[in-house]
């Protein structure tokens, strides 16, 4: 079955920008399955809009500043 956006249900969503990047933490619930939390990196691109990156490994400063947000996500899971 194909990824059909209409089935994807974002619960919570929340930010950080460091500079030119941003970490994305979310709860999606797809098809109304158990929720998932999702963390992503976003990065600007030439045009100055937000593109999806690959995770990769995190600083400490985001570390920091990321586990707020999954404590506060984990509060609606």
């Amino acid at each position: 079955m194909p990824y059909d956006k209409e089935l994807d249900k974002e619960v919570f969503k929340d930010s950080k920008e460091f500079g030119n990047t941003k970490l994305v933490i979310g709860i999606y619930s797809y098809n109304n399955a158990d929720p998932k939390l999702q963390v992503a990196r976003e990065f600007k691109n030439t045009d100055n809009e937000w593109q999806y990156s690959k995770l990769g490994r995190l600083t400490k400063e985001e570390v920091e500043s990321v586990l707020p947000m999954i404590n506060k996500a984990l509060e609606l899971m």
